[in-house]
């Protein structure tokens, strides 16, 4: 009976995909997942390394600097010198990173507040607090 529990869940949780495949599809023009999920990371964890940040977003380092590159472009992020080690650059967040931060939060928002209308606000509250509690077990 436990292992089909799992089973259960493993098969919802692949359904997630889905679900981040149509709030992706909020996000405007210019700023695709990849991107939004560099500006979530900086802004989370403040100022890092291109290494660090490829760590945390858990890809690989070139596909890393591929968004870091689309970002930089757009003036959402800078690249600095790392005092530190003149080879290695320090990303952070400018202000018109934040700026498009809060749009695509809002966004996300207004499609989750769309999408789950239905839904009263405790069954929200409880998913909300069962989600965190997944991700902390990892």
């Amino acid at each position: 009976m436990r292992y089909d529990l799992y089973e259960e869940l493993a098969r919802q949780l692949a359904g997630i995909g889905a679900v981040k495949r149509d709030l992706a599809r909020t996000l405007p023009a210019d700023c695709p997942p990849g991107a939004a999920a560099v500006l979530t990371v900086l802004d989370r964890h403040g100022e890092m390394r291109l290494s660090r940040l490829a760590e945390l977003l858990a890809v690989d380092i070139s596909v890393t600097s591929r968004h870091v590159a689309h970002v930089a472009d757009r003036g959402w992020i800078v690249r600095e010198s790392d005092p530190g080690d003149g080879r290695c650059r320090i990303l952070r967040l400018t202000p018109a990173g934040r700026t498009v931060l809060l749009e695509l939060g809002a966004r996300y928002s207004a499609a989750l507040e769309s999408t789950l209308a239905d839904w009263s606000a405790e069954d929200i509250t409880v998913l909300t607090t069962l989600l965190a509690r997944l991700r902390s077990s990892f």
